[in-house]
C-alpha cells in the first residue's frame, strides 16, 4: 500500500483509485498479465529491448534504457515487450528509494523505421500510457529521448493525446546531440555509448537479476487473483473519474476506509 501512497504523494482517494487501476489493468489486458514471469520474455531481454543502467543519477533515480529499434515486427508480437517493462518496472519499484524518488527513462530511437513507427497504433499505446500513467505506483520523473529519426513526429503523435499535460511536459527530445543529452543525465551514469564514463552499456546484468527473480513473480502473478469476483463501479476503473452517487459512491466510501485501516 505504501507504493500506492507514494506514488500520489499520500492523497488518500487518488491512491485508491491508483490501486484500483493498478488491479483494473490486468483484468482489462490479459495478454500482458496472464502468466507474467521472466522466464516468458527472455527473447525481449536476449534482443537488448531493454536495461537498467547500474548506477542511480544524482537524485537518488534509476534509469530505464529502452531501445525500441532492437525489436523487429517479425520477431515477436509487441505485447511482448510491453511484458518486459512491466516486469522491469515491478522490479524497480520494489526498494523504497525508487518508491521515493521515481525513475527516469532513456530512450534511444536508433534503428526505429516505419515497420516498429506502424506499431503499436493508437490502441495499444492507449493502453501502454493508461498502465505506465494511471495504473502502476511509480513516478516517471522524465523521459529523455536521443537519436530520434524524423518520423518520431509521427511516432509521438500517436502517443502525446493520451498523455497528461504534465507527463507530455517531461519528454525531452535530444536529437543525436549528446551535449543536449548530458545536461539532464549527467556522464557518470552513462555508458560509453552516450557518451558516459560508466563502462559499456551491460545488457546482460539487468536480464540476469529478472531472470533469477521467476520465483517471486510466479507468485506475484502466476496465482489466483486475490481480487476475483470483486465488482468495480465502472466509474473507478482506468480513467480515474470518481464514483457518482448512490452504491458506487458506498462501494468508494467503504474501499477508501478498508486503505485508511490497512495504512
Amino acid at each position: 500500500l505504501l507504493r500506492f501512497l507514494r506514488a500520489r504523494k499520500f492523497d488518500y482517494d487518488r491512491a485508491l483509485q491508483l490501486l484500483l487501476n493498478y488491479h483494473a489493468g490486468r483484468k482489462a489486458w490479459p495478454e500482458v498479465f496472464k502468466d507474467l514471469k521472466p522466464s516468458t520474455v527472455k527473447h525481449v531481454l536476449d534482443l537488448g529491448f531493454l536495461t537498467v543502467l547500474p548506477h542511480p543519477d544524482p537524485n537518488g533515480r534509476f534509469i530505464l534504457c529502452l531501445r525500441p529499434g532492437k525489436w523487429k515486427p517479425n520477431d515477436y508480437p509487441f505485447v511482448d515487450n510491453v511484458r518486459a517493462i512491466y516486469l522491469t518496472l515491478e522490479k524497480l519499484i520494489q526498494p523504497e528509494v525508487t518508491q521515493v524518488n521515481g525513475i527516469v527513462i532513456l530512450a534511444d530511437y536508433t534503428g526505429v523505421g516505419m515497420s516498429q513507427a506502424s506499431n503499436p497504433g493508437p490502441f495499444l499505446a492507449k493502453k501502454v500510457v493508461s498502465i505506465l500513467q494511471d495504473g502502476f505506483p511509480i513516478r516517471i520523473k522524465a523521459v529523455n529521448i536521443i537519436n530520434e529519426p524524423r518520423i518520431f513526429k509521427g511516432i509521438f503523435a500517436i502517443i502525446k493525446p493520451f498523455l497528461k499535460e504534465k507527463m507530455a511536459e517531461r519528454y525531452v527530445l535530444h536529437g543525436s546531440d549528446p551535449r543536449s543529452l548530458h545536461r539532464h543525465i549527467p556522464r557518470s551514469v552513462l555508458p560509453q555509448e552516450y557518451g558516459g564514463t560508466a563502462g559499456q552499456l551491460d545488457m546482460c546484468a539487468w536480464s540476469r537479476l529478472l531472470l533469477d527473480s521467476e520465483e517471486e513473480f510466479i507468485v506475484e502473478f502466476c496465482q489466483p487473483d486475490p481480487l476475483e469476483g470483486v465488482v468495480f463501479p465502472d466509474s473507478m476503473l482506468f480513467d480515474g473519474e470518481q464514483a457518482g452517487g448512490g452504491q458506487d459512491e458506498d462501494t468508494f466510501r467503504g474501499l477508501r476506509s478498508q486503505l485508511y485501516y490497512c495504512y
